[in-house]
This record gives C-alpha cells, sequence and structure tokens, in this order.
C-alpha cells in the first residue's frame, strides 16, 4: 500500500511539472544596429572614406560623469560597418502607463564622433536617446532619438536598424 501511495506521489508530481507555462516567457529585444552615411551614401565607418577614425560612448544617466559604455563595430553581409548598441547604459523610468503593466524606460548616450576633413581633425558630439517598452509580454526598443530627432520607431518583428545620414 505504501508503494502505491509513494508511485501516485511520485506520478502526480511528474504530471503536474509537465504543465505549459508559455505565459510567463518574455520576448527581449534591445539590440540596436547604428549605421551612419554621408549624402551620397557612404559608410562614415569606413576609414577609406572621408568617415569617422575613431568615436567614444559616455552614458549620460550613469552613475558618474564619465561613464563610457563599449559600443563595438560590426561588418554587415555587404561588409559596411556598423555600431551595435547592446544595452549597456543605465535605463531610467519615464513613463508607467494608466494599466500598471507597461512601462518606458530611456537611456540616452553622448557620442564624440572623430574625424580628419582636409588634414584637420574635427570632433562631433551627438546624442543618441533609446526608449524602451517594458510589458509582461515583451521588453524592446520602442524609439530611438539622435540629436533629438526621431529616427526609428519599431514595427513588429522587424530588426533594429537605425540609419543616420550625415
Amino acid at each position: 500500500m505504501k508503494n502505491v501511495f509513494w508511485g501516485s506521489l511520485v506520478l502526480f508530481c511528474l504530471l503536474l511539472s509537465c504543465r505549459s507555462d508559455d505565459d510567463s516567457i518574455q520576448k527581449i529585444d534591445q539590440i540596436i544596429n547604428l549605421y551612419m552615411r554621408n549624402g551620397s551614401g557612404q559608410d562614415l565607418f569606413n576609414k577609406k572614406t572621408e568617415g569617422f577614425f575613431t568615436y567614444t560612448a559616455n552614458d549620460v544617466l550613469g552613475v558618474t560623469d564619465n561613464a563610457p559604455i563599449s559600443i563595438p563595430l560590426k561588418a554587415d553581409a555587404d561588409s559596411i560597418l556598423y555600431m551595435e548598441y547592446i544595452a549597456s547604459a543605465k535605463r531610467e523610468l519615464i513613463d508607467s502607463l494608466s494599466s500598471g503593466n507597461d512601462q518606458t524606460y530611456r537611456s540616452k548616450i553622448a557620442l564624440a564622433l572623430r574625424r580628419t576633413v582636409n588634414n584637420v581633425n574635427d570632433t562631433i558630439n551627438d546624442t543618441l536617446e533609446i526608449h524602451y517598452h517594458l510589458s509582461p509580454s515583451v521588453f524592446e526598443v520602442s524609439k530611438v532619438f539622435y540629436n533629438k530627432n526621431l529616427k526609428f520607431t519599431k514595427q513588429p518583428n522587424s530588426p533594429n536598424i537605425v540609419t543616420i545620414v550625415k
């Protein structure tokens, strides 16, 4: 009789552990590919053009005034370079929607882009602001602003590709 009880208890626990819990999975989508081109469409991260030879990124909302973050350069299938940002800056809550389950966060990054034009070094200081949407089912990039201008709005099931023309 003891064996039947313990066997039933083990079987019940096994069945209970096999139930589906798909509702608790949250989709996370926070990688941004940032391309920079000039008016002619040339890649500004390509050192062969008069593009940027170096850049730095600083977390404006970071704990200290100087909070550098890493945004590596990558190349796509056509060998065009882009910055791949993977959510390394601090996020702050800016809006909690009326339902209480949805929230909007933002990160703000100061970019210093350096290039040489006519043998003169030039530094361009720009800002990148990223808004994130958080709900029970998703945490994703929702909008990207470059120098306070909206450059990207998230479309369902599409990658986060932002192209800046300078």
